[in-house]
């Protein structure tokens, strides 16, 4: 796995916790590698903690050393029928399907936390709360990325000159502020691409991006596609 600029490797059965805006990548065994991808919003960790700072907090803190391994064998089939059935109340639609997604979702997520919990017990590894700068910096990115997209604006917010939060979270992350920035972009924007119907010229909007143009040149820049090829790709 890749991990920002580290690269992890795991074996299977393993749980990952990936947080929004994170470069990340796999190399997986096509013929033998088989197992369940969910993607849910930060006021869906609300399971992990009395309230959404919390649990968010809570949630970044695991995802500081992503892979948690399953050496359980009940705790993965357990954790593959939640998932199995989380992929059927979401497909089907059925009445109540949000709420019992939600539930369902919610056991997924305690049956990790309670893993990497054991995991930190047993001396594997020990959470380390994410550096205070960075988290910071993520959490403007989030409530201001589709508006403010140079770094400058963020160093202000923070308080700090470009070159020296830069510096800051080059260390905390081997990546760039402005990595950051531009990751939480790509993210959404692929998001948008895959899961709604939105013309792309009106995605490129809602990002604040100049024009059409502008947006398909920093996608295919930093996906090596346009925008259509993705959305196409992707059915």
């Amino acid at each position: 796995m890749t991990f920002e600029a580290a690269r992890l490797p795991f074996a299977a059965p393993s749980a990952i916790i990936v947080p929004a805006a994170i470069a990340h990548g796999f190399r997986f065994d096509p013929q033998h590698t088989e197992g369940w991808v969910v993607t849910f919003t930060e006021d869906a960790a609300v399971a992990l903690a009395d309230r959404a700072g919390e649990a968010v907090s809570r949630l970044r803190a695991l995802a500081a050393h992503p892979v948690v391994p399953i050496a359980d064998e009940a705790q993965q089939t357990r954790l593959a029928a939640l998932c199995a059935e989380l992929f059927d109340e979401s497909s089907l639609g059925r009445e109540g399907y949000r709420m019992a997604a939600r539930g369902l979702l919610a056991l997924i997520a305690v049956g990790v936390a309670r893993l990497a919990a054991s995991r930190a017990r047993t001396g594997t590894v020990t959470l380390r709360p994410a550096d205070a700068t960075v988290a910071q910096l993520r959490a403007l990115v989030d409530e201001f990325f589709r508006a403010e997209h140079q770094l400058g604006f963020y160093a202000g917010r923070l308080g700090v000159t470009v070159d020296r939060l830069n510096d800051h979270v080059k260390r905390a992350t081997g990546v760039t502020a402005g990595h950051l920035i531009r990751q939480r972009l790509l993210t959404e924007a692929k998001r948008q691409l895959v899961f709604t119907s939105q013309p792309i010229q009106v995605i490129a909007e809602e990002l604040a991006f100049s024009d059409p143009s502008h947006f398909a040149r920093f996608f295919r820049k930093h996906t090596g596609t346009t925008p259509h090829e993705f959305r196409d790709q992707r059915g």
